[in-house]
């Protein structure tokens, strides 16, 4: 009965429960807070942070990890504010160059980190002061109003209250886990994650799979940026900062282990709602900006230490199962340096 379906049902179920009893709590708190309006506002804010963290499960599942995401998101919507108030280019073309930026930056920072063998976490450091630069020189620090020609993105339409971007953004979360549990590409990942060395040894490379997930998030951040854009109907050089680390937040608090090797894309969904009804609540019931911040963190810590807890939880429940297969491992690897 302990099967994957059941046990991943189970998690859903448990963040699920999480974010209810959220709701419950700020309900009781603030009269106004369990609201249509309310509601409504919160599925509206989530389309970039959700599409920016579907990404981002994947490359944590690799064992990466990309801190310039935000920085990105805000020279992508300045690349787009360029594109449609300076030049004049009609939406769609706006839109493809805003993408391909994206793309680009992703791209780069996964080549640049397989083919050098550096650290994520350095080249996406340095990625993220590269691409708020470029942000501030594209739009010469200043912010370029847009206006409808891309507020119908973020506009409520009559279902639920939600908008355009909304129901995009859940497009993509279950895009993402179809191609991470139903494809081959994603057991690819699961596989690099939880141990590269034997991909290797299976006779697999790598690193086309993890350049391909970096140049991803790159191309939903890019997604994001027309999300955020379209929100404020301008384009702001400041746009997303601090995106990454909400991102990584939604994720952990999702699950996904920071060591690599497993994660769930619709589990960060449920990690984004988590933190923006966290947010949200805490706003209205009068929270100060530092109370909130101190609130967040805790959160993010408890996660990780939750999921340090079950790891180790899982090591020793198959203790035997780990040695062989390391045992195995090694002997292959033995055989090949004896080729």
């Amino acid at each position: 009965m302990n099967s994957p379906g059941l046990r991943r049902f189970g998690e859903y179920a448990a963040l699920a429960v999480v974010w209810v009893g959220l709701l419950v709590l700020f309900g009781l708190l603030s009269e106004n807070f369990l609201s249509a309006r309310t509601l409504g506002s919160l599925a509206n804010r989530i389309p970039s942070l959700t599409v920016v963290a579907a990404g981002m499960t994947l490359v944590i599942i690799i064992g990466g990890i990309d801190l310039s995401v935000g920085s990105v998101l805000g020279l992508c919507g300045a690349v787009l504010g360029m594109a449609l108030v300076d030049w004049h280019w009609p939406l769609w073309a706006a839109t493809l160059l805003c993408l391909g930026a994206g793309l680009l930056a992703g791209g780069l920072n996964g080549l640049i980190s397989v083919r050098f063998r550096v650290p994520s976490f350095i080249v996406t450091l340095g990625m993220l002061e590269v691409a708020r630069g470029l942000a501030y020189l594209a739009t010469r620090s200043q912010t370029k109003y847009i206006g409808a020609q891309v507020e119908s993105l973020a506009r409520p339409s009559s279902l639920l209250g939600a908008s355009p971007a909304f129901f995009a953004a859940l497009l993509v979360i279950v895009g993402g886990q179809i191609v991470l549990t139903r494809t081959m590409f994603g057991r690819y990942l699961v596989a690099i994650g939880s141990n590269e060395q034997a991909v290797r040894l299976a006779g697999i490379d790598p690193r086309p799979a993890k350049i391909a997930v970096f140049a991803l998030l790159g191309f939903l951040t890019g997604l994001g940026a027309l999300f955020y854009t379209s929100r404020l109907g301008s384009s702001d050089p400041n746009a997303g900062v601090g995106l990454e680390l909400s991102a990584i937040a939604a994720v952990v608090i999702g699950g996904t282990s920071l060591m690599g090797g497993r994660g769930s894309v619709v589990s960060s969904l449920f990690g984004v709602l988590i933190i923006a009804t966290l947010e949200s609540g805490l706003a209205q019931v009068g929270a100060s900006e530092p109370v909130k911040r101190v609130i967040t963190g805790l959160v993010i810590v408890m996660a990780v230490v939750l999921d340090a807890w079950r790891q180790r939880l899982d090591e020793k429940r198959f203790p035997l199962f780990k040695r062989f297969f390391a045992r195995e491992s090694g002997s292959a690897s033995g055989e090949s340096s004896e080729r």
